[in-house]
């Protein structure tokens, strides 16, 4: 087995864990120029990663932090192996997923501004609706959270392939039956041409008028003026929102002042979450290019994901 030479990009103190973890993984260390993988730790600054790319003529393997990668598939080539870290951080953002939920249906957003006491409210997930657009691992995580509430979990994807803890699968553009009286529907998925707004005034028509809508996927797989139309005419619950298009949400955007609106700063995975995460994944991907086992999370260039 030859060691790999790894560089870690950019240079950080905030990613010295992800440096243990190439020496960990069985990789060494060096300076871009003489790599043949680049992890790139930072999820914030894409438009740096074509500089460092042609810094590296030996490249062959990138690594890119997010699961999400919208914001370089700008730059994917045919010539290197992309991989993100597709299903790293699933159990924190189910997790939260599964606290917005909540939240909404038991009516928080009632009682947390309240300074007096209020009429009850509040709907049970307990043997609930649950529809779930994804089938990646952030929707595998959050339907085994969801097993003790013994709910009717309905998964869209792209392809109707069944898939484990799921009542039902549904394609994409089946999806208006899968909504139908749902309790409360979660986005798990990757943005792409196809699910870029694919919430919009139909999809939110066809929702329960008590249910949640919960987002912790992408901001652009909502349409926002459809969203605020429903809110305004009750025709959902409400609405919890890790992440929102634009983002960050401005001051005086319209959502910040619908009481029926939970929004979070995209923080389903906060980076002393995640970056131990990432490291294990590293790890794993170095020893992995070292004994010539399969890389994971690897990207389609062509799909974008």
């Amino acid at each position: 087995m030859v060691t790999p030479l790894i560089a870690v990009e950019p240079k950080s103190g905030r990613f010295e864990s992800i440096e243990v973890a190439v020496a960990e993984g069985g990789g060494e260390l060096v300076p871009v120029e003489q790599a043949e993988a680049l992890i790139w730790a930072d999820a914030h600054n894409p438009d740096d990663l074509p500089a460092m790319l042609d810094r590296g003529p030996n490249l062959r393997w990138v690594s890119l932090p997010f699961a999400g990668i919208e914001p370089f598939v700008p730059y994917l080539t045919e010539d290197l192996t992309w991989t993100c870290a597709r299903g790293v951080y699933s159990k924190p953002v189910a997790e939260h997923a599964l606290m917005l939920g909540l939240a909404g249906l038991r009516g928080l957003t009632t009682y947390v501004p309240a300074t007096t006491w209020s009429a009850p409210e509040g709907h049970n997930l307990f043997g609930g609706k649950v529809t779930i657009f994804g089938a990646g691992g952030i929707t595998q995580e959050l339907i085994k959270l969801l097993a003790p509430f013994d709910c009717e979990i309905t998964v869209i994807r792209r392809r109707a392939d069944p898939l484990a803890g799921a009542n039902r699968t549904l394609a994409l553009d089946d999806r208006l039956h899968g909504l139908a009286d749902a309790d409360l529907v979660v986005l798990a998925l990757a943005l792409t041409d196809t699910t870029h707004g694919v919430i919009g005034e139909a999809e939110l028509a066809a929702m329960a008028d008590h249910g949640w809508l919960v987002n912790v996927a992408r901001g652009g797989h909502v349409q926002v003026d459809p969203l605020l139309r429903a809110l305004r005419a009750g025709t959902i619950g409400g609405a919890a929102l890790d992440v929102t298009a634009p983002e960050p949400l401005p001051d005086g955007h319209e959502l910040w002042a619908e009481s029926r609106v939970i929004i979070t700063p995209h923080i389903g995975n906060t980076p002393e979450m995640g970056v131990p995460l990432l490291a294990d994944h590293v790890r794993s991907n170095v020893a992995n290019l070292r004994t010539g086992r399969e890389l994971e999370g690897l990207v389609s260039v062509t799909a974008g994901y």
